[in-house]
């Protein structure tokens, strides 16, 4: 069956929407916004870290360089906390990767709009873990030690300043939430083991200028099979990719789509996912539990002396 038309997002609802990933460090909001194009890679990501317990982070490196995913979805097994919460709340990254492939632009502004919100409600600030910098108007993020990635943990329907209505069968994922105001930094997740794959951190930068993703100081367009009839995503954008025109930080229930209540109840629009099942509740807790975090520590790696972001509370 051919996939519904899409139907464009409003700001508030593109606000909503990038709402749990706005305060993230650039690279890594980056390998999100185009590793959402490829939901079903990340699923099968989210497999392969339960079924691989215990592996260094440089033998992780091998074992995923050798998979057929996209560099995106790649880079983020190094930060499993957020690649759980793509899978868990995969009706949710759909939908973020719909709205991206489709609203490039609308989307890469929501991000800055919700920082500026942060910022505004003091939530949002320079920090030992991640710098805060206002770049003539776009606020770029970035860790505090180059060698080092803090994922910030906060909750996303709070730390704006003013309550936003969760997002339908939102799970709440530990490694990235924190149900207190503000933001709290667990333990950081060193790159180097990731060094020489190609993909890792430092490959990722943001052009928040011209709405540009780069990957190895290239422009890299999201080319995930999951969303059709796309027509004018690859028609470029005024700016983007000019000489000279990257100016980012390389390496450095609530309403539903249509705005009523999901049909079916699986979190995912019909069309984006035919056959698929791993919606925002199959993939839950529910329908898991908790073991799908064996072999993690609060984000991290468990073996090879690797722990991750996120951490434990203290």
């Amino acid at each position: 069956m051919d996939a519904a038309p899409y139907a464009k997002m409003s700001r508030d609802q593109l606000g909503r929407l990038v709402a749990p990933i706005a305060l993230y460090p650039d690279a890594l909001v980056a390998q999100i916004l185009s590793a959402a194009t490829f939901p079903t890679q990340i699923a099968d990501a989210e497999d392969f870290l339960n079924s691989h317990p215990g592996l260094s982070a440089a033998d992780l490196g091998k074992q995923v360089q050798q998979q057929p995913w996209d560099p995106s979805v790649k880079a983020l097994v190094e930060y499993p906390s957020v690649l759980v919460n793509l899978s868990k709340n995969l009706g949710w990254t759909s939908e973020l990767g719909d709205a991206y492939y489709n609203q490039h632009d609308d989307v890469m502004k929501a991000v800055q709009e919700m920082r500026k919100k942060a910022q505004k409600a003091g939530n949002l600030k320079p920090t030992p873990q991640l710098n805060v910098h206002d770049n003539e108007g776009q606020i770029d993020i970035a860790p505090a030690d180059p060698d080092v990635v803090y994922v910030p943990e906060y909750d996303p329907w709070l730390v704006y300043g003013y309550p936003i209505a969760p997002w339908p069968y939102w799970v709440d994922v530990p490694g990235i939430w924190w149900d207190r105001p503000g933001i709290y930094f667990g333990i950081g997740i060193p790159i180097a083991p990731f060094f020489g794959f190609g993909w890792g951190w430092g490959a990722w930068g943001v052009d928040w200028f011209h709405h540009g993703i780069f990957f190895n100081h290239s422009p890299y367009f999201a080319r995930g099979p999951a969303f059709f009839d796309r027509g004018g995503y690859y028609g470029g954008r005024p700016g983007f990719a000019r000489p000279g025109g990257f100016r980012g930080s390389m390496g450095d229930p609530g309403n539903y789509r249509g705005y009523g209540a999901p049909r079916g109840g699986s979190g995912i629009r019909s069309g984006a996912f035919s056959g698929f099942d791993h919606g925002g509740v199959s993939r839950g807790f529910s329908a898991r539990g908790q073991e799908s975090f064996g072999g993690f520590h609060g984000g991290g790696f468990g073996g090879g002396g690797f722990h991750g972001g996120g951490g434990g509370r203290r």
